[in-house]
């Protein structure tokens, strides 16, 4: 069964301000998720603390997408540089 996607308002909010390019990066990152969570290339792994229950993808060195994973759902709830999501 395919996973539906679903994203929060926060992440369409700031989707809508990157760059083509980059947004065009997210794009084809969460598709490949949607197909093979844990590709190598995602480097998924489970977030602590203000994320706690999320997860996390890489889609490039610095940009990140936040999701919690559903039995059937892929709910992207942010996206941006590592800086901007963990404040570090």
């Amino acid at each position: 069964m395919a996973l539906i996607f679903s994203r929060s308002q926060r992440f369409r909010r700031t989707y809508r301000k990157l760059q083509g390019d980059l947004r065009e990066k997210v794009k084809a990152r969460i598709a490949l998720a949607l197909m093979n969570e844990f590709n190598p290339l995602l480097d998924n792994h489970a977030l602590h603390g203000e994320w706690q229950g999320c997860r996390s993808i890489n889609i490039t060195g610095d940009y990140r997408v936040i999701f919690e994973r559903w039995p059937d759902t892929f709910y992207a709830v942010a996206v941006g540089t590592h800086p901007e999501l963990y404040g570090k």
